[in-house]
């Protein structure tokens, strides 16, 4: 079992002592004997501990930076959403396939962001903008949200914002079964929980610090009873030997534990196995031992849509990996929407 996350080491933003959550959050990491220490900016942390890359890297990825979001313009998001909203960066996790990796680049530390009202306040705007449409925020572009928030609450502020607005919705995506402090929050059916789910080899060889699948799979069924829209993500869909027994016992298991009322409104979301040249140098530098197969010579050139390419599957293999995993969802859920395969 992975205990809920606890970081090794606290900074905080002088401003952040500013907002109640900074003061808050100040005075529960003091409690629990945790060295605080200050920085000026949550983009400029330095002195991280570590003999080298390796030890700086994993002490950096146990370690929470609290901090005042100050860029408060909303990516567009994922085809899952309209805007992807801000509320922490980074993640305890060690997925060695992770494109967080490269976009984090130099600060693999998590950020959470205290000023959660100045933030909703933006996403407000959005709403009006596009009123009278629904929008959709993305809790988990750059972060696992559900991994920091028993100790933050902020995603669970978040749920109960949007659970009163008649024109945002929200979502995110967790690897992480500590759910249990979000099951009384006033959703109002507007938050759509998702667990990122694979074949029981991905998740052991290269999803080291996040909670075993059975748990994920628990987790989701306590979300359902609770009354949460709930989705999965399967991703990232990776060839291996017996992949084809492995993504069935992966939706036999699931169809075994998710209660009737989760069926009726869930959602898949897939996604194959990719990498870009740069993620490839990252991946290796900071998981020198990974079993990860990326050969290029073995995959198709994809491009981007801002020039950027990335190495996907073959066309053959693609139509076999979609093909495959849409008869287990139709088999095990016919009832479910399947939102994308890309």
């Amino acid at each position: 079992m992975v205990k809920p996350f606890v970081p090794q080491l606290v900074y905080i933003e002088p401003r952040a002592l500013e907002y109640p959550l900074g003061v808050q959050l100040k005075e529960k990491f003091e409690g629990m004997g945790i060295e605080i220490r200050e920085t000026t900016s949550h983009n400029q942390v330095r002195n991280i501990p570590g003999e080298n890359h390796l030890q700086k890297y994993r002490n950096a990825k146990s370690t929470l930076v609290v901090g005042v979001r100050k860029t408060l313009k909303f990516d567009t998001s994922k085809p899952s959403a309209e805007y992807a909203i801000p509320l922490a960066t980074g993640c305890m996790g060690h997925c060695h396939y992770c494109y967080l990796q490269t976009t984090m680049g130099s600060k693999p530390y998590i950020r959470t962001y205290v000023n959660t009202d100045e933030i909703f306040e933006q996403a407000e705007k959005y709403m009006q903008e596009r009123a009278p449409e629904i929008t959709r925020f993305e809790a988990a572009c750059t972060s696992d949200i559900v991994g920091i928030d028993h100790l933050t609450h902020s995603l669970k502020h978040a749920i109960e914002y949007f659970g009163q607005s008649d024109l945002g919705q929200l979502r995110f995506v967790t690897k992480f079964s500590h759910v249990d402090h979000l099951l009384d929050a006033k959703h109002n059916g507007k938050t759509r929980f998702r667990f990122s789910i694979n074949a029981d080899y991905v998740i052991k060889n290269f999803e080291p610090g996040t909670s075993p699948l059975a748990e994920r799979i628990e987790a989701a069924a306590k979300v359902a009873k609770a009354g949460y829209p709930l989705g999965f993500i399967v991703a990232p869909i990776y060839i291996h030997e017996g992949w084809q027994d492995g993504y069935r016992y992966l939706f036999e298991l699931l169809d075994e534990h998710l209660p009737q009322e989760a069926r009726k409104d869930v959602t898949f979301e897939m996604i194959q196995h990719r990498f870009t040249k740069p993620a490839k140098r990252v991946i290796e530098k900071n998981y020198p031992k990974t079993k990860l197969a990326m050969n290029e010579e073995e995959r198709r050139y994809k491009w981007g849509r801002y020039g950027i390419g990335k190495y996907v599957y073959q066309k053959d293999e693609e139509h076999e990996l979609r093909e495959t995993l849409e008869y287990y969802i139709n088999q095990f859920f016919p009832e479910a929407r399947i939102e994308y395969f890309t």
